[in-house]
């Protein structure tokens, strides 16, 4: 079977100590380095030929022309808040098969406030949040802390350290400098105070399962920083020179909050209707009741342990490798288009 693999790559030197906003090392943080790409690469190979499709180098002509019999789609987009979505919509203006979810859900996933909308209505539990588009904003109905962030960012981008606020005054600087250094709105939501978990889902309808949940564990951080998963944290902080012990999977939750945590990752996943797979980041509140952060439906997937990726983690953790974890996302896409 031919196989293209979609991705954006990261390229030239990313490498800045500081990272500011806007800074290259911060805008590639969703794209996938070399290793990244080759190991991919490597596991479809085992089984199909594979054709490698670089999202930012003539991808629709390369698509059109090379015509694949599906495509792994690993594209995050350059730009734009529909931009995890460019990629599929070719792909369904071709007629090409493809992983994952589709333009739709990848696009109101990257929209936290329209994700956190729709599970509301669902009855899914998330924290309440405002949306800031404006420096002249008032609002009063939230309860601090705040956790501000910008509205369309993955991989961390935009959470810094001080983006866990207390005052109003502190809250007020910090979305100005996230419209001004961003261009975005800002998603301003109340802090949850529990731990934190990220829930791999891999399959389609009721074969849709959860693998072994992996828990954030802010003590390992640096003394002092507040506990939230912020940009220092995944990018700065956690080298893979010197990785933290940043991560514990499985997680050690009693049964009764890890069936919970996982019924209702299932559910979110079913009301967003992600496809294939999709990496869903949970908290819990005071009174340890479970709260989506946000999903993931293109989840990293980087593939040395030492590099602290979650879906890889929870993989290994559920007994496969990598290569089969690649293959079984191929396989899942093959069985919901009747091809295998």
């Amino acid at each position: 079977m031919k196989v293209a693999y979609t991705y954006n790559m990261k390229r030239g030197d990313s490498e800045e100590t500081q990272d500011p906003p806007g800074s290259k090392a911060e805008s590639q943080a969703e794209w996938d380095d070399a290793e990244t790409v080759q190991a991919v690469v490597d596991a479809l190979g085992e089984r199909h030929e594979v054709i490698a499709v670089d999202a930012a180098d003539h991808a629709y002509e390369t698509l059109r022309d090379t015509r694949p019999d599906i495509v792994f789609n690993m594209a995050e987009g350059a730009t734009g808040p529909c931009r995890e979505g460019h990629i599929p919509a070719m792909l369904e203006y071709l007629g090409l098969p493809y992983t994952a979810s589709d333009p739709l859900t990848l696009n109101i996933c990257l929209d936290k406030a329209r994700a956190k909308e729709i599970l509301a209505y669902n009855g899914l539990p998330t924290a309440r949040f405002r949306v800031v588009s404006y420096k002249n904003f008032s609002f009063n109905s939230l309860h601090y802390p705040l956790v501000v962030k910008p509205l369309y960012e993955g991989s961390s981008i935009g959470i810094r350290n001080d983006s866990l606020v207390r005052t109003r005054q502190e809250m007020k600087e910090r979305v100005s400098w996230l419209l001004d250094s961003y261009r975005e709105p800002a998603l301003v939501e109340e802090y949850l105070p529990g731990r934190e978990f990220t829930v791999a889902i891999l399959g389609n309808g009721d074969q849709a399962r959860a693998l072994p949940i992996v828990e954030i564990k802010f003590d390992s951080l640096p003394a002092g920083v507040n506990p939230i998963y912020s940009y220092e944290a995944k990018w700065i902080w956690d080298d893979c020179s010197h990785p933290l012990e940043i991560f514990e999977c499985p997680a050690q939750l009693r049964p009764e909050l890890k069936e919970e945590i996982e019924r209702t990752c299932l559910q979110a996943y079913r009301v967003l209707r992600c496809r294939d797979w999709c990496r869903i980041d949970v908290r819990l509140d005071a009174l340890e009741r479970p709260h989506i952060i946000e999903l993931n439906p293109l989840p990293g997937i980087l593939p040395r342990p030492e590099n602290n990726s979650c879906f890889p983690k929870a993989a290994r953790a559920a007994g496969m490798s990598y290569n089969q974890l690649i293959n079984t996302v191929l396989d899942t896409a093959l069985q919901r288009y009747g091809m295998m």
